[in-house]
Order: C-alpha cells, then sequence, then structure tokens
C-alpha cells in the first residue's frame, strides 16, 4: 500500500486516541495480534456496548473474530471490509483499517473536535447511541424479508395468470343455475351435519371412556384396599416356627459369648508362651556370650605365660612349664565341668 494511506491512518488513530503508538515497520510481517487490538480498540470506540469475544488464540478463533467485525461494521456503519486482508494482518490490512478509522475520525470533525486536544482521557465523549434504534433494524429486517416471500409469491401467482384469467372469464360468462347452486348447499350442509354427527359421537365415546376409566378406578380401589387388610392380618398373625427361632437364637448368644472367652483365653496364653520363649532364647545368648568371654580370657593368659615362660632359666622354665602346665589342666578341667552346667541352669 503507499505510503499516503499508511500515514493517515496513524494520524487518524493518535487523534482518535490509540494510546500506543503505530509505525510501518509494525506491518512489514503479519502482526495479527496488533490487527486484532486494532480492531478491537475501534468496535469499542464506535459501541461500547458491543459484546464481540477478544479470543485470537487459535486459528478458529481469529477466523470467528475477523468475521464478527466485519458483520458488525456492515450493520453498524455500512462499512464493508475484506476479511482476507484483514486475516493477513500486513500491510494490506491498513487499507481495511483506514476505512473504519476515517468513519470515526469524520464524525470527530462534524462534531467540533480538534485533533491536537484530543486524549485517552476525552475518548469517552465519543460514543455512539445505536442500542435505542435496535428494535427499529430488527423490525425493517422482518419487513424486508416479508417483502422478499410475498414479492416471490405474487410472481408466481402472476406467471399463473394467464391460464386463470380463461377460467374465470368461463365461469363469470356462465349463467347462474338456481338448481345447480341449491345442489350444491345441499352437499354443503349435508357434509357440515356429518362433521356434527361426528363430533357428537366423539364426544358421547368420551363420556363412555371417562366412565369406564371411573369404573377401573373403583375396581383398583377395592383391590388395594384388600391387599392392605391382608397384609395387616398377615402382620398381625405369628407364625409357627417363631418360639423355636427365638430359643434357637438364645442358644446361639451363648455359644457365641463362650467361644468369644475362650479365644481371648488362647490368644492371651499364646502371648505368654511366646514371652516365655523369648526370655529363653535371651538367657541362652547370655550364657553363649558369657562362655566365648571366658574362652577368650584363658588364650590370652596362656599367651601371657608362654612369653613370660620363655625369658626365665630353664629350671624354672620346667617348674614353670609344669606349673602352668598344670593350671591349664586344672582350668580346663574345671571349665569343662562349669560349661556343662551353665548350660544346664540355661
Amino acid at each position: 500500500p503507499p505510503l499516503a494511506c499508511f500515514s493517515d491512518f496513524t494520524e487518524m488513530m493518535r487523534a482518535l486516541g490509540y494510546p500506543r503508538l503505530i509505525s510501518m515497520e509494525n506491518f512489514h510481517t503479519p502482526n495479527f495480534m496488533l490487527v486484532s487490538e486494532v480492531l478491537f480498540w475501534l468496535v469499542k470506540r464506535y459501541e461500547p456496548q458491543t459484546d464481540i469475544p477478544p479470543d485470537v488464540e487459535t486459528e478458529q478463533d481469529r477466523v470467528f473474530f475477523i468475521k464478527a467485525v466485519a458483520q458488525f461494521m456492515a450493520t453498524k456503519a455500512h462499512v464493508k471490509l475484506n476479511t482476507k486482508k484483514l486475516y493477513q494482518a500486513d500491510g494490506y490490512a491498513v487499507k481495511e483499517l483506514l476505512k473504519i478509522t476515517s468513519v470515526l475520525y469524520g464524525a470527530m470533525n462534524t462534531k467540533g473536535v480538534e485533533r491536537a486536544d484530543l486524549s485517552e482521557e476525552d475518548s469517552s465523549k465519543f460514543k455512539f447511541d445505536l442500542g435505542s434504534k435496535i428494535a427499529d433494524l430488527k423490525a425493517v429486517r422482518q419487513l424486508a424479508s416479508e417483502i422478499t416471500s410475498k414479492g416471490a409469491t405474487l410472481y408466481d401467482l402472476l406467471g399463473k395468470e394467464v391460464e386463470l384469467r380463461e377460467a374465470r372469464t368461463e365461469s363469470i360468462a356462465r349463467p347462474l343455475e338456481i338448481n345447480e347452486a341449491e345442489k350444491m348447499m345441499k352437499v354443503a350442509i349435508d357434509c357440515v351435519l356429518e362433521e356434527v354427527q361426528k363430533t357428537k359421537d366423539m364426544l358421547n365415546n368420551v363420556a363412555l371412556d371417562e366412565a369406564n376409566l371411573e369404573a377401573k378406578i373403583e375396581k383398583r380401589k377395592l383391590e388395594l384396599e384388600r391387599s392392605q387388610k391382608r397384609l395387616q392380618t398377615l402382620q398381625s398373625v405369628r407364625p409357627a416356627f417363631m418360639d423355636e427361632y427365638e430359643k434357637i437364637e438364645e442358644q446361639l448368644q451363648k455359644q457365641y459369648s463362650i467361644y468369644l472367652e475362650k479365644f481371648r483365653n488362647l490368644t492371651y496364653m499364646e502371648q505368654l508362651l511366646d514371652d516365655h520363649r523369648r526370655t529363653e532364647q535371651e538367657m541362652f545368648e547370655e550364657t553363649a556370650n558369657m562362655l566365648r568371654l571366658m574362652q577368650s580370657r584363658l588364650k590370652e593368659e596362656e599367651q601371657h605365660l608362654l612369653k613370660s615362660g620363655n625369658n626365665d632359666d630353664s629350671d624354672v622354665e620346667i617348674q614353670e612349664d609344669e606349673r602352668s602346665d598344670s593350671e591349664v589342666e586344672d582350668r580346663q578341667i574345671v571349665k569343662h565341668r562349669t560349661a556343662p552346667e551353665t548350660l544346664l541352669q540355661g
């Protein structure tokens, strides 16, 4: 598009009080977000009460938004927009946006408002109240649709006028015979009388159906009363096996209490047995640990005696060896004696 169109668009948007600066670089590449924002702002400026959804996230939302704006401007301002160019959102969309801005700019000039003094705060002054004319617009649309339908039917009837004219002239030229007219009137009267008789028969049938339904309702009521009486008698009669059932139920309750008592005792005894086994196992482990400690101590003492005996004389060594051997034997005997005793005690 030429630069003049773009400069006029920017000047008009600035004069109308658009809060954002628009440059030519914004439309070098498709910028649908900016175009949708400008369109929504212009539509709101034209009519603040409009309910066009501003969602443009998906492709369907964008198409719906462009169609809604184009339809709104066509019906409200009689401005025809090219939806394809608007959807491109490039420099060619500026021409379409210029159509809307020129309308608003012309309306602003007719009111005598200067462009330099216009600001965002004064933008609320330029509102076009078209809500009062919506009802008239709907009435006009309805009348236009009725006119088109009536015109189509009239055209069809006029197409059949050639054939109908001949039949009409023949019927008019033919003399009226009283006998034929009387016959036709009698036939019509007979038809009406037949319809009246049919309606009377239908009314009689309705009355019969009503009487039959009332009789059926009375019959059902009597059956319901008999059933209720029978139910009351059955509830009042005590079954023959009820005494035996109650006795067995009492015995079952006693047996269940005995079972619960035995079950509790059994669980308690099992718990005591587990505790006893646990204590025996602990005592056995303690005696085993004591035996291991005693064995380790005896081995240490033997090693210590062997080391000290190597440093003395041979006689002393012999004596000490004999003593040590005797002591070791005594200790081993004591050990062999004490070990089974402790095991037996355990």
